[in-house]
């Protein structure tokens, strides 16, 4: 598993000023070094059940796998670094197939999903396992915010194909709330998985939509070099979130390397 890294932690969430309740969910397992932010969807409540499964179906399975690996067959993993980090992809197409049985099996959970972002701190890096647009950064102890992750989404994918357009005509784009890929959607889910160089003094940062479409990367990057303490820093970024609309629900979840 390599050289562990101390790691402090915060995580916070809040429902927002415009919704009248919470469907995000968040999880830390210590032991892990696993951090998870998930945003729900779904009618009559469904979104919240959706995140909420999520992150604690990925963390029962991959504490299961980390005691039990017998319960990864048939997956085939490596013996070396990656062998958590692949376990964790495994573990979210797990939570993913969970997710899509529940709503099949109950109709007041039709059509229910979520989007997921999750970081397993080993060694030297964190490797970001996600799907949808809950997005990860890193902001380095010096040097400018750095996304970690691409939005599965219609807003991305128009953005890609149209690199001529200003941010501005991005704004207005009609669609951009709708994701292309999120847990619960069909019985199997491709999972992006990445691995990213860390350095004592780096936040990893994993939040949902709630917080990246009320202020800027830039901002979210300011705010968590200005203040270090991240339990401050999470309230912070909440209320800048909040202080520009509130739109939706806001979730963030912060992990430094000491």
């Amino acid at each position: 598993m390599g050289e562990r890294f101390q790691v402090e932690h915060a995580a916070r969430t809040d429902v927002g000023r415009k919704r009248s309740h919470n469907e995000d969910a968040f999880n830390v397992v210590t032991e892990d070094q696993l951090f998870m932010v998930a945003d729900g969807m779904g009618g009559h409540n469904a979104g919240e059940v959706a995140s909420a499964m999520a992150v604690e179906l990925v963390s029962q399975f991959f504490g299961d796998a980390r005691r039990d690996p017998p319960v990864l067959w048939p997956y085939k993993v490596s013996h070396d670094e990656s062998h958590d980090a692949e376990t964790l992809a495994i573990a979210v197409q797990y939570a993913n197939l969970r997710i899509f049985e529940s709503a099949r099996e109950n109709s007041d959970r039709r059509g229910m999903g979520t989007t997921f972002v999750g970081a397993l701190i080993r060694h030297n890096a964190a490797y970001v396992a996600h799907v949808g647009d809950s997005r990860g950064y890193v902001v380095r102890a010096s040097g400018p915010i750095e996304p970690l992750t691409i939005d599965h989404s219609l807003l991305e994918e128009y953005r890609r194909t149209r690199p001529d357009l200003t941010e501005e005509q991005l704004k207005k784009f009609p669609y951009k709330n709708v994701v292309t890929r999120a847990l619960g959607m069909k019985s199997d889910v491709c999972v992006e998985l990445h691995r990213h160089e860390l350095h004592a003094g780096d936040t990893v940062v994993l939040c949902c939509d709630g917080l990246t479409g009320m202020i800027t990367d830039e901002h979210i990057g300011r705010i968590v070099r200005d203040t270090p303490d991240l339990n401050a820093c999470s309230k912070a970024l909440i209320d800048a979130a909040n202080a520009n609309g509130g739109l939706d629900n806001i979730t963030v979840v912060l992990a430094r390397l000491k």
